[in-house]
């Protein structure tokens, strides 16, 4: 029983990182695109999925490039939306 133990860890662990690998935007992926961290995770057993964990996965800590545009649009937008004073106003300035 206790001989399947490492086979029965090593195969959760290549799941884990498989579902984690198609779950993950492939922007915010680091090192290597997407198709080649889901190939080298199927096809290396232990070396794969720990070299997802350690060097692919997004760092915790960052913000997903999708949110960051996001919120980089939203920024733009109130800029453009920001009253102006009327020396900066060009309909302002045609009338005078």
């Amino acid at each position: 029983m206790l001989r399947y133990v490492p086979a029965v860890l090593s195969f959760a662990l290549t799941v884990y990182c498989l579902v984690d690998a198609f779950q993950t935007d492939e922007a915010d992926m680091r090192n290597l695109p997407k198709i080649a961290w889901i190939l080298l995770v199927l096809l290396v057993p232990v070396i794969g999925p720990v070299g997802w964990l350690l060097a692919g996965r997004p760092r915790r800590n960052s913000v997903p490039r999708r949110q960051q545009q996001r919120w980089e649009e939203h920024r733009r937008e109130q800029e453009r939306r920001r009253p102006r004073g009327p020396d900066d106003d060009p309909d302002f300035l045609k009338d005078l």
